[in-house]
């Protein structure tokens, strides 16, 4: 049942894939400028251009590179990077795991402090910690990421001198940006969980449990919690997908050489195959992680497994 269920949705993802892959080839065509003239510079010599256009295929129609990035992407070969020559797959997979620890220590800490102010801003609703959080996690949401960043910079590294201020060679540097990329998912999933977490607490199975005399934690951590987390999952999942696809603003400013500052290098230097890869990985993470979110939703609610 499980295994066809996910049979059917890696079909389904297979246009989606398609579509993604087809968008981001026409932008890149469309986009004024030569990415050949950006390899050899504005001066190079006509012909010297022209040959290595004819090298690289850009030539060809462009249904042809189109039917070529596809056929070779199946294979798992999405190509040579124009600018520095090396195998895409081999940059993404480079660059990838130094993205993975920043995202997944900026989700531990987005879960664990967005749920644990949700929950209790839900159980005591209107009351002082509620509000301040709230407010707290509006102005979260609202800041820019790169505001929050050189904030952290000035306040962690420069005064206070607690934390490295950019770089990558020892854990200690993966705290700060793991926190300001956090920061921000964290206040999204404390306002969901606070609103569902509500909705679930006004249910009439939760006064019954209150009316059999059960202790209030048990009520909260044994019936509402897991009911509550049902739309939080949604969210986290989609977020920790966006994580794991790189932050281009969070790893360029602390100098992080993840997946996000190479799909920024990638984009400057119109190099069209690594940037092709790294959208179409990016999608690939995207279907895999709303697959995960789809899958949990059996764990969490027996009426999703029964449907």
């Amino acid at each position: 049942m499980l295994i066809d269920y996910i049979i059917r949705r890696l079909i389904f993802a297979v246009p989606v894939l398609l579509g993604v892959s087809l968008i981001t080839f026409i932008l890149l065509n469309v986009v004024p400028g030569d990415p050949v003239v950006e390899m050899l510079g504005k001066h190079a010599d006509p012909a010297a251009v022209e040959k290595i256009r004819n090298q690289l295929g850009l030539n060809d129609p462009l249904y042809i590179q189109f039917g070529r990035f596809l056929w070779n992407a199946c294979r798992g070969d999405l190509g040579k990077s124009f600018k520095t020559g090396q195998p895409v797959t081999k940059m993404i997979l480079d660059t990838f795991p130094t993205t993975v620890k920043l995202a997944l220590s900026s989700a531990f800490v987005a879960i664990v402090v967005g749920l644990t102010v949700g929950i209790i801003s839900a159980v005591k609703q209107y009351s002082f910690f509620d509000h301040a959080s709230m407010i707290v996690a509006l102005a979260g949401i609202s800041a820019p990421i790169f505001w929050v960043a050189v904030v952290g910079q000035l306040i962690f590294g420069l005064h206070l001198k607690w934390l490295p201020i950019s770089g990558y060679s020892t854990p200690k540097h993966i705290i700060l940006p793991a926190v300001v990329l956090g920061i921000r998912f964290a206040a999204s999933i404390a306002r969901y969980t606070r609103s569902t977490f509500l909705d679930v607490i006004r249910q009439d199975y939760i006064r019954t449990a209150r009316a059999k005399g059960l202790a209030e934690r048990a009520v909260i951590f044994g019936h509402a919690l897991k009911n509550a987390l049902i739309p939080v999952v949604t969210v986290i999942g989609m977020q920790i997908s966006g994580l794991l696809t790189g932050s281009i603003l969070t790893e360029t400013i602390f100098a992080i050489p993840g997946l996000g500052r190479l799909s920024l290098w990638a984009l400057s230097n119109r190099d069209f195959p690594l940037v092709q890869g790294i959208v179409l990985f990016t999608a690939v993470i995207f279907v895999i992680g709303n697959l995960i979110v789809d899958i949990s939703y059996a764990f969490l609610d027996p009426r999703v497994r029964l449907q």
